[in-house]
This record gives structure tokens, C-alpha cells and sequence, in this order.
């Protein structure tokens, strides 16, 4: 028996790296899978609709039960579509793990309307998206007076929550944005029976390994039978926790890297300076300057 048996989940961009092994395990453990991705480029151009069969392909072999989805979740519609899909193939939904991303890095001085527009909308756009129907069903649910017992898990970064990385201002403010939206969501969900929670996993995919400076740790080959820190399938079974009905977790946003998890904390107040009356120019300097090196 299965954590999940009897239980529906969504995994978007789950046709390769960290969303393709959560899809497998979510699998294993009894869950009915919607596989959804697009099947684009790390840029998020094109569109490859074989992605997500070959992994319901594999689920179902293993014996599994999985339905592929192509739907762009960028959009209002797509995301609408993904969720009825589910509800319509497999009578309902219990859990959603939002993982879709692109990547279009580049320096802000040099960075056009275009890039910042496709990440933000895939990334944050998209978590929202999806999250906004899936509330909607389990709002509806509530409503009709059934029980809701459901998780979502969103996909934060390193890069927008705790490791800066020059050249990603538009994926680092997604992700700051999506961190902040799994706490937001965390309280209003909360009456409707559903936990939000956030991940921001490191790990060796497609993504990591086109990002500069990340790419030659990531290709560092570890030998057979040795722990690959690395390895996406590392980030799996946290997010299955958090997905799990035993799961107390909500609006907490963990680090996942290889055997660490961590828990982050948001913005907080380091050091406070007052003054007696109003600021004024004169005196801001003496308070403030020392912070530049903070």
C-alpha cells in the first residue's frame, strides 16, 4: 500500500529532471498522475508533446495509473484545462506539485521585455495559475460539503530566496515571488482543508546545468554506487512528504540539496536604528553607512 492510493495529483513540468522523478515516485506510492508538460526548450520555446507520454508511458508500465497533459500553464486557460483534466480522468484532485520553469538569463542592463515577460509568466504566472483553479475546485468542494484533504507544493530557488545569482532577475523575483505566494496561500487555504507548501530545490537538471557558474559542480561525475548529492531524484521524497496526508507542514518554504534540508525564513529585521524626531540628510549617514558592508 501506497501513501497516495486513492489519491489524484498534478506535476507540472514533470516531463524531465526533478519533475519527471517526482511523477515516478508519486506513482509507485498509488497516486493517479497527471503528467504535464510542454515540452519546450530551457527557453520555453517549442513544444514536444511526446515528453509527458513517455512518462506516463513508464508509469503505466510499472503499473502505475497517469494521463499526459500539454497544456500551457503559463496561461489562464491551460491551467484551468489541467486541472479539469484530472477532475474529468480521474474524478477529482488531491494534490498539485507546481514545477514548470524556463530559463532566459541575462544581465538587467541587457535583458529585453521578452525574457523578463516569458520567465515571470511561466514561474510565477503559472504557479499562480494553477494554484487559483485548483483553490477554486477545493473551494467548491468545501462548499458541497466534502471533505478536502489536499497539499500543494511549489517550487522555489536558491536563486530569489537566500543565493542572489547576477544575471537571473527575472527568475530570482519569480521565485521570491512564489515563496511569498506559498505563504499568502498557506493562510487562505488553510479553511478550504489544503496545505501550501514550497521546496527550493539544487539539483542536476537541464536548467542548472545551462546556469553559469553552477554548470561544472553539477557535471562533476560521481562514481557507481556512490551517493549522488545531485541527483533530482533526491528531491522527491520531501515533496511526497509534504504532499502526504500525515504532513502537519503548511506555508513553510524547505531547501532541499542532496541529504540537507533545510528550513528558510523570510525577510526579517537585522538591525534597527532610530531617531528621537524626523530624519533628516544630515543625520541618515551616521546611522546608515556602516550597513555596506552588512
Amino acid at each position: 500500500m501506497g501513501i497516495f492510493n486513492n489519491r489524484v495529483a498534478i506535476i507540472t513540468g514533470a516531463g524531465r529532471g526533478i519533475g519527471r522523478e517526482h511523477a515516478l515516485l508519486f506513482a509507485r506510492e498509488g497516486a493517479a498522475v497527471v503528467v504535464n508538460d510542454l515540452g519546450g526548450a530551457n527557453d520555453g520555446t517549442g513544444t514536444d508533446t511526446g515528453l509527458a507520454q513517455q512518462v506516463v508511458d513508464e508509469i503505466v508500465a510499472a503499473g502505475g495509473s497517469a494521463a499526459a497533459n500539454s497544456d500551457n500553464i503559463a496561461t489562464w486557460d491551460g491551467a484551468k484545462a489541467l486541472i479539469d483534466q484530472a477532475v474529468q480522468d480521474f474524478g477529482g484532485l488531491d494534490i498539485v506539485v507546481n514545477n514548470a520553469g524556463i530559463l532566459r538569463d541575462a544581465f538587467i542592463a541587457n535583458m529585453d521585455e521578452s525574457q523578463w515577460d516569458a520567465v515571470i509568466g511561466v514561474h510565477l504566472k503559472g504557479h499562480f495559475a494553477v494554484l487559483h483553479h485548483a483553490a477554486a475546485y477545493w473551494k467548491n468542494q468545501t462548499k458541497a460539503g466534502n471533505n478536502v484533504q489536499a497539499a500543494v507544493i511549489n517550487t522555489a530557488s536558491a536563486s530569489g530566496t537566500f543565493l542572489p545569482n547576477p544575471g537571473q532577475g527575472n527568475y530570482g523575483a519569480a521565485k521570491a515571488g512564489i515563496a511569498a505566494l506559498t505563504e499568502v496561500a498557506a493562510l487562505e487555504l488553510e479553511r478550504y482543508g489544503v496545505r501550501v507548501n514550497a521546496i527550493a530545490p539544487v539539483a542536476r537538471t537541464r536548467l542548472t546545468l545551462a546556469t553559469p557558474g553552477m554548470s561544472a559542480m553539477f557535471a562533476e561525475e560521481v562514481p557507481e554506487g556512490q551517493f549522488d548529492a545531485f541527483s533530482p531524484a533526491n528531491i522527491a521524497p520531501v515533496v511526497a512528504y509534504l504532499a502526504s496526508s500525515d504532513c502537519p507542514l503548511t506555508g513553510k518554504v524547505l531547501a532541499v540539496q542532496g541529504g540537507a534540508v533545510a528550513l528558510l525564513q523570510g525577510w526579517t529585521a537585522k538591525e534597527t536604528v532610530e531617531t528621537d524626531g524626523p530624519w533628516s540628510l544630515e543625520s541618515l549617514p551616521a546611522k546608515l553607512d556602516h550597513w555596506s558592508g552588512a
